[in-house]
């Protein structure tokens, strides 16, 4: 079987991956900086690498990662987080000799990423999005303030998981707020905030290297941390043709390669959903896309070693997953609702993205991740967004 070099090893999605490609007998190896990072845990990595920071040491990082390539005999490498997918991206000939890398270009991600540029391709292309305006900065805000509808978003172009994000009431708030956010993300984008109401949805797609739709996966937040907004913390499949389709109409008109998530939101207005963002990269719930019956990751390094792979049908509907350590926690303690969430935080049937009976050990990584969160500040600053 096949060999994969699987990095990001923090995350709960990158377990999901080592889980899903392990029981189907690859053999995978994951990278992280620290040791103590939920992934390296997992009965299923065969091999832990470790390296230098990515964000403060990239040439080290490539360094360390083309070593390990040639060394490891890897087929596949598979990033798990648009930093990491970004900069490997940009020095995919390091490594491409020996492994294979299947993902779009650099420029393409970041123009995918950003808000702003998504926003004006999308409406271009009929896909309906909330009102969206862009000032060049503070100066251009103090001028359009009165004039925009409320309430509204501050939204960073760049960030993801609602890092960054400010509501504003009223045209005072959005002058004092907005330099703020300005002054850690550049040129913010303004965003018309929906009505409260509204189902969130998320569709999971992969493309191939033609850009033609080969999965397609699409779900409903059930909850949210925080509780106004953010990533899943509990999910529902869903069969959402119409919306399947949108997204990957958005996609192929991009020229997309690999895994993207779109996220839409009904406007209850109109009961029209409306897109969100995109993002260009493997996204937290991808557990359940894996558990509904359509395996990303698998699918990913098949396509990377075969060249394609057929499009894939029908998945599960109904099926329910959730993110207990630390999403849906957070989401009953900050909740004033919490004993009358359906359904019930203690119930413990639906799976969980981390907590396995058959590979328990990735949980005593995500507790042991405290350990050098306590001294490494860049470490914390990640975890905590």
């Amino acid at each position: 079987m096949p060999s994969v070099l699987l990095l990001d090893g923090l995350w709960n999605k990158t377990v999901a991956a080592v889980r899903s490609l392990g029981k189907r007998g690859y053999r995978v190896a994951v990278g992280e900086r620290t040791r103590f990072a939920p992934a390296l845990f997992s009965k299923y990595c065969s091999r832990r690498f470790l390296h230098p920071s990515p964000a403060t040491s990239p040439g080290a990082f490539l360094d360390a990662l083309e070593k390990e390539v040639r060394v490891g005999g890897y087929d596949v490498v598979l990033a798990m987080e648009f930093d990491t997918q970004v900069l490997v991206a940009r020095n995919r000939q390091r490594i491409e000799g020996v492994a294979r890398f299947p993902f779009a270009s650099a420029d393409l991600a970041i123009r995918v990423q950003d808000k702003g540029e998504l926003a004006s391709f999308a409406s271009a292309l009929g896909v309906e999005c909330p009102a969206t305006f862009r000032p060049e900065g503070p100066g251009d805000v103090h001028a359009m303030a009165s004039l925009l509808p409320y309430p509204l978003l501050i939204k960073p172009r760049l960030s993801s998981g609602g890092r960054g994000i400010v509501r504003v009431e009223t045209p005072s708030q959005l002058r004092e707020e907005y330099p703020n956010v300005h002054a850690v993300h550049p040129s913010p984008i303004l965003q018309e905030c929906l009505p409260p109401g509204g189902a969130a949805l998320g569709v999971g797609v992969l493309m191939n290297f033609s850009s033609e739709p080969r999965a397609t996966f699409a779900y409903r937040r059930l909850r949210e941390y925080p509780v106004v907004g953010g990533p899943s913390t509990l999910r529902e499949s869903v069969r959402d043709d119409t919306l399947c389709r949108t997204t990957e109409r958005l996609l192929s008109a991009l020229g997309w390669i690999g895994v993207a998530m779109a996220e839409f939101k009904v406007d209850p207005r109109d009961g029209r959903p409306k897109l969100l963002e995109v993002n260009p990269r493997f996204w937290g719930s991808l557990h359940h896309a894996i558990l509904s019956g359509v395996d990303f990751p698998h699918l990913l390094c098949r396509m990377a070693i075969e060249g394609d792979v057929p499009p894939l049908g029908e998945y599960g509907v109904g099926v329910r997953s959730r993110s207990l350590i630390h999403g849906d926690l957070m989401h009953f303690v900050r909740n004033p609702r919490r004993f009358h969430l359906h359904p019930r935080f203690l119930d413990f049937s639906i799976p969980d993205d981390l907590l396995s009976a058959s590979d328990p050990w990735p949980v005593v990584g995500r507790v042991a991740t405290l350990i050098p969160a306590c001294y490494d500040r860049e470490l914390r600053k990640t975890m905590l967004g």
